[in-house]
């Protein structure tokens, strides 16, 4: 005799089989603690090695890196001389300018200017990279008032590869000593700031500076904007010596152009001073940026193929391809992990000194094309998104740029044993491969790199921004034909056989 079975038992049984299956294509049973592997017992829980081809690849060429920065970002300045990858050269281009016009100088508009005393163009400090025990050599350049709508139009963003021309040097070569800016130094006659490049502009510019103010009616170069960016363009700020960039942050209150001066309203002369800020957004009811270009120049060293030694330099920089030929061959079973090892090449004479990248990113070469798109399913497991960018409503990236580094890994780490201390990096690629064991789907050739940012043209103009900053750290790691198991790039698969 046989029973019906009750509803609550039919739908549990498809509820565990929907679970079984979607387990089988999007779950990582790991992901809770993204260095957590299940025993392998070669008996329930299984583990293969997979080699992977590599080969170098520079931002070059068709590759030409474009990146542009976004107003919030660390802007870097400086010059670098690395043994390992070559030398580096970063110029920032930047507008200051009155938040209103027609501008004074002076606190009110009836102050008689006594005295100018100087114009001082100061950065607000955030880090460096490379080495500090040389001081910077920073000088200042005006923009040439011609250079026109490239540089100063307030939709243009520029990328990397731009430089305004320049006119005359404005500032003797100013040496800049990193490991003194947390140090206070006074501003004013009671003021004091920190964390601060301050560079002291020429007599010759400060007369000319303040020779534009609005008062002197022969000048008005500050009654409008148009009248002041045919005055004053802007300013270049060039490394010309040094062997580390200091990054700077254009919008904190550290960002200025100081004018010192005495002035005098019908009492005692007062000695005090005013700024530009770099001004982005809303001014009133009118949407106003200030220019800004930040072009880093690289001339590397020759690189090997990458078969066994692979060089890493974020953007802009250089990135690895990567094919792993066994995926094509992976058989039905439960992924457990599948981790890609990547693995540092230790240079004790540099590595202190040029430290490497904090993050790598993973894409895909989209077939036929000389573009990429993003890994399937595991940049981010708690979000849909489809690479490919063909299912209504899924954007063709996790919502906001978000990739969680604590499930797809990617982030620089560091182990000790006999051999030593090294670097590494992982990257969690367990939906991926399940999809191509279970679904039989595309093995796509990789592109990794120390991404500053990205974009994926195909798809539209927006950059996605990561976790470096531009020009930070670089690394040799090694490839997939190394020698040495101890650098060898791998990718481990954990996983258990389907009866």
């Amino acid at each position: 005799m046989h029973r019906k079975a009750s509803f609550f038992t039919i739908f549990f049984r498809a509820s565990f089989l929907f679970l079984f299956l979607y387990g089988c294509t999007k779950l990582d049973t790991t992901s809770i603690g993204g260095d957590l592997i299940p025993d392998v017992d070669n008996i329930n829980t299984f583990a293969d090695t997979l080699d992977v081809y590599t080969t170098q690849g520079v931002f070059d060429g068709i590759y030409k890196d474009t990146t542009k920065l976004s107003y919030a970002e660390n802007y870097a300045i400086g010059k670098i001389n690395d043994p390992l990858m070559g030398t580096t050269d970063a110029s920032l281009y930047l507008q200051l300018k009155p938040s209103f016009y027609p501008f004074f100088i002076g606190k009110v508009a009836k102050d008689t200017i006594v005295q100018a005393d100087s114009v001082v163009l100061c950065l607000s400090y955030k880090a460096f990279w490379g080495d500090t025990l040389q001081p910077l050599q920073l000088q200042v350049y005006e923009v040439d008032p011609n250079t026109g709508g490239l540089w100063d139009s307030a939709y243009t963003k520029r990328d990397i590869n731009f430089s305004p021309n320049l006119r005359n040097a404005i500032s003797a070569v100013q040496p800049i000593d990193l490991r003194n800016m947390t140090k206070y130094v006074k501003v004013g006659k009671t003021d004091s700031v920190n964390n601060q490049i301050r560079i002291k502009l020429s007599d010759t510019y400060r007369n000319y500076f303040f020779g534009g103010d609005t008062i002197p009616t022969s000048n008005n170069a500050f009654r409008n904007d148009s009248l002041f960016r045919r005055y004053i363009n802007g300013f270049a700020v060039v490394a010309s010596g040094g062997n580390s960039l200091a990054y700077v942050d254009l919008l904190g209150a550290n960002t200025r152009l100081e004018f010192h001066y005495k002035r005098k309203n019908g009492g005692a002369v007062d000695t005090t001073y005013s700024n530009f800020y770099f001004n982005v957004g809303l001014n009133g009811e009118v949407v106003r940026w200030d220019a800004v270009a930040n072009k880093v120049s690289r001339n590397r060293n020759a690189l090997p193929n990458g078969n066994q030694e692979l060089y890493m330099q974020t953007n802009p920089g250089t990135f690895a391809n990567l094919y792993i030929q066994g995926l094509s061959s992976l058989t039905n079973r439960i992924i457990h992990r599948a981790e890609l090892q990547v693995v540092q090449i230790p240079d004790p004479a540099t590595d202190k000194v040029y430290s490497p990248p904090l993050y790598m990113y993973l894409d895909l070469v989209d077939s036929g094309t000389n573009k990429w798109k993003p890994v399937y399913f595991d940049l981010n497991p708690s979000t849909f998104y489809d690479p490919d960018n063909k299912t209504p409503g899924y954007p063709y990236f996790p919502y906001n740029g978000n990739v969680d580094v604590n499930y797809f890994g990617g982030y620089y780490k560091e182990k000790t044993d006999i051999a030593g201390t090294r670097g590494y990096y992982n990257f969690n690629i367990t939906r991926y491969v399940q999809q191509m064991a279970t679904k039989h789907t595309t093995n796509y050739q990789m592109r990794m790199f120390p991404a500053n940012n990205f974009s994926y043209p195909q798809y539209g103009p927006v950059s996605i921004p990561y976790k470096n900053p531009i020009a930070y750290g670089r690394v040799k790691i090694g490839g997939g034909n190394h020698p040495n198991p101890l650098y060898k790039m791998r990718l481990r698969i954990i996983y258990s056989k389907i009866p």
